[in-house]
């Protein structure tokens, strides 16, 4: 008959996935992260992005129990690939000599495909190999059960589940005061992907994965460092505070309290992630590994880019540039919105042309933020 679980766990290696974990959907599986998660919704803290908030035809939240969403799910298969790469964090590079002339991209945006699909965004890249790891478990499902139906749904970052819950009850790693999944060896910079399953793993799984410990501790670096107090407690995100969502969720105008927060970031935010002891800070020997994946290696000049180059490309450039990657989800008014603000907390005078082009152009939104560095680089402003 055969282990289904190893042969789903042994296409997730041969596919490039550092960490797979198979969970069972019982009643208690996030049972409470998934009630803070309808309160956080209740609170607001969800922001704009309102399909977090999405509900099912019972008007219950999808996100709040995964049955909500998929109630013909028995279980979860999760798999973790690494993203880390050998450049510089954020938190060093801004030290580095002319830091002010650069701005910051995400790490996990700056990845290009080796393949035939060139520079192809993360989502594609991890659902082409979660899609092998289905195709080969319902082969081997069919083979033993031909007249058996098998359901299977994947997701990665896109589906109404909470991916880092599940992936804390399949043993990938436990969710952090950053609310990042971390993993003692391989650290937070992990992407994940969801295959739900309408079969059930007990015969193969009796029991299910053991959790990785809890091991922040009594750290707090990760809320000590976000420049926005985005993390208003252990564990919990005010989205509408965080740099990733107003460079990259938020439409529209970025509240002024906010704006020197973002410092140089253009788009996402690595500092609550850079200062994790978890992923080397202050201790090199637990520096994660880098991803050895060829489509999962930087694209050079997304690392630190200058803001000059940036803010001289065209739509159609941006369009081109930016085709395959998560960053036109920015969209080009909201990049030259975040451009604005991160050459505005730069102070330097030589952006005041572009700003002054910036202030005068069609784009009300970009023009406003645009007036508001240009008062802060010559004093009108603190």
């Amino acid at each position: 008959m055969g282990n289904f679980a190893d042969k789903v766990k042994n296409a997730a290696e041969s596919q490039g996935f550092a960490l797979c974990g198979i969970v069972r959907l019982t009643e208690d599986v996030g049972r409470d992260e998934l009630a803070k998660f309808k309160t956080w919704i209740d609170e607001g803290m969800h922001g704009d992005m309102q399909y977090l908030a999405a509900k099912n035809e019972q008007n219950e939240l999808k996100r709040a129990r995964t049955g909500n969403a998929a109630p013909w799910a028995r279980s979860a298969v999760v798999v973790a690939l690494n993203y880390n790469s050998d450049l510089p964090y954020s938190v060093e590079a801004a030290k580095a000599s002319g830091a002010k002339s650069r701005g910051w991209i995400s790490r996990y945006a700056w990845f290009e495909s080796k393949g035939e699909e060139s520079n192809t965004d993360y989502h594609d890249a991890i659902l082409k190999r979660l899609r092998v790891v289905e195709t080969e478990f319902a082969a081997a499902f069919q083979s033993v059960h031909p007249n058996k139906e098998l359901k299977t749904w994947c997701y990665v970052d896109t589906g109404p589940i909470m991916e880092r819950v599940l992936a804390k009850y399949a043993g990938i790693g436990w969710v952090g005061k950053n609310t990042c999944i971390i993993h003692p060896e391989l650290g937070s910079w992990l992407f994940l992907g969801v295959m739900l399953c309408s079969h059930d793993f007990s015969d193969e799984q009796s029991e299910q994965p053991a959790l990785v410990a809890d091991r922040c501790g009594s750290c707090t670096r990760c809320i000590d460092a976000c420049p926005t107090q985005a993390i208003t407690e252990p564990y919990k995100i005010d989205a509408r505070k965080c740099i990733a969502y107003l460079t990259i969720e938020k439409r529209g105008v970025i509240d002024e309290e906010l704006r020197v927060g973002m410092g140089n970031h253009l788009f996402g935010c690595d500092i609550c992630q850079d200062v994790c002891p978890w992923n080397g800070a202050e201790n090199p020997v637990r520096i994660p590994p880098a991803s050895l994946q060829a489509d999962f290696q930087p694209r050079r000049e997304m690392f630190s880019p200058e803001l000059v180059t940036l803010a001289k490309l065209t739509k159609d450039e941006f369009n081109e540039v930016f085709r395959h990657s998560p960053i036109k989800r920015a969209k080009y008014e909201g990049l030259r919105r975040n451009l604005a603000i991160v050459m505005g907390n730069s102070g330097d005078r030589a952006f005041l042309p572009l700003l002054e082009e910036m202030a005068s152009g069609p784009d009300s939104n970009v023009a406003e933020h645009a007036v508001w560095s240009i008062r802060k680089i010559t004093g009108n402003i603190a």
